[in-house]
């Protein structure tokens, strides 16, 4: 109550200032469409910036009072937009990623793989604060991964997330009655323990969703067997431990990750670099995390983000680091 009776006065202030109100808005508009905004260059063919920031997710991340695009969507457009676009002669991904949900991650590196084969052009991964599981995931069909000096990443594995609430029930005096057509059907219940064999099951789940991840791995990276075997431990390296391992390819900032891009791509050094935005931002770099899911650049009256953590994530199988995920 108090909340909606602050978000009241505060909106009833906006307004009856009227014309010496600054432009601003309620709420983030995800279906303005994106447009093409060049940060520094004067040359074509492009170079395009996309950025991978936050949680690997399909839907959307929650706010107060409306809901973001997800991560998935958001990029696929901005590949569909590059893909049309002739002029783009490579695409640098920004990656700042604990990683996200097993599907959410795969859809991505099948999206960004299947426009370097239908497109032929070039992409570069660079990695910031974290590239780690899904957020590495992501990155195995780029042409050349650049992991920024403080990176951590790897963390290549999966994990079954399956939180309980039958020890908190008990203590309440309730409980759920089920009624199942088969054994196993409410495996991975969260108002029960699992039985040995349901746990051996989603175990061997596991097992084959990390091998898939290892598989792919080795399909796009030159690893060796022994760094291999400190590979599959699923643990994280910083950057210059990873280029050792062979997971990424040079220690760099994004702007080596752009010169890369260019390299590869065969274009000139003075080649335009651009963004999609939803809105234009004064003295925009590629280092600006907003304008992609975060909407336009004119500031937002109401929009506060809601915690993800366990709560969001629920049960399931994730390509995730989950302490940078608050779990």
């Amino acid at each position: 109550m108090k909340m909606r009776l602050w978000l009241l006065l505060s909106l009833g202030v906006f307004l009856l200032q009227g014309c010496a109100t600054p432009k601003i808005r309620l709420f983030t508009d995800s279906t303005v469409p994106y447009k093409e905004y060049t940060l520094e260059g004067t040359q074509s063919p492009k170079v395009l910036v996309i950025q991978a920031n936050g949680q690997i997710d399909e839907g959307p991340s929650k706010g107060l009072l409306r809901d973001r695009p997800g991560m998935v969507p958001d990029i696929v457009s901005q590949l569909r937009l590059a893909e049309k676009d002739e002029d783009i002669g490579a695409v640098v991904v920004k990656i700042n990623s604990p990683g996200g949900s097993v599907t959410a991650s795969d859809v991505l590196y099948h999206e960004i793989k299947t426009f370097k084969e239908k497109t032929g052009k070039k992409v570069v991964a660079v990695f910031l604060g974290i590239a780690a599981s899904g957020g590495y995931y992501i990155a195995l069909p780029a042409d050349r991964i650049v992991a920024h000096p403080t990176t951590i990443t790897g963390s290549v594995g999966v994990i079954f997330l399956q939180p309980k609430v039958e020890g908190l029930m008990a203590k309440l005096g309730v409980g759920v009655d089920v009624s199942k057509s088969g054994d196993q059907k409410d495996m991975g219940s969260p108002f029960r323990a699992s039985t040995e064999e349901e746990a051996r099951l989603l175990q061997d789940l596991t097992d084959q969703l990390g091998r898939r991840f290892i598989d792919l791995l080795i399909q796009h990276r030159q690893i060796t067997p022994e760094a291999l075997d400190d590979i599959r431990t699923a643990r994280i390296f910083l950057a210059d431990e990873a280029r050792q391992l062979g997971l990424v390819d040079r220690i760099g900032y994004v702007e080596d990750a752009i010169q890369s891009a260019k390299t590869l791509a065969g274009l000139p050094d003075d080649a335009k670099i651009v963004v999609y935005r939803r809105g234009e931002f004064p003295d925009d770099t590629v280092y600006n995390a907003a304008g992609t899911l975060t909407g336009t650049a004119e500031p937002e009256l109401i929009h506060v983000e809601l915690p993800g953590a366990i709560g969001e994530l629920g049960s399931g199988f994730f390509y995730i680091w989950p302490p940078a995920a608050g779990l």
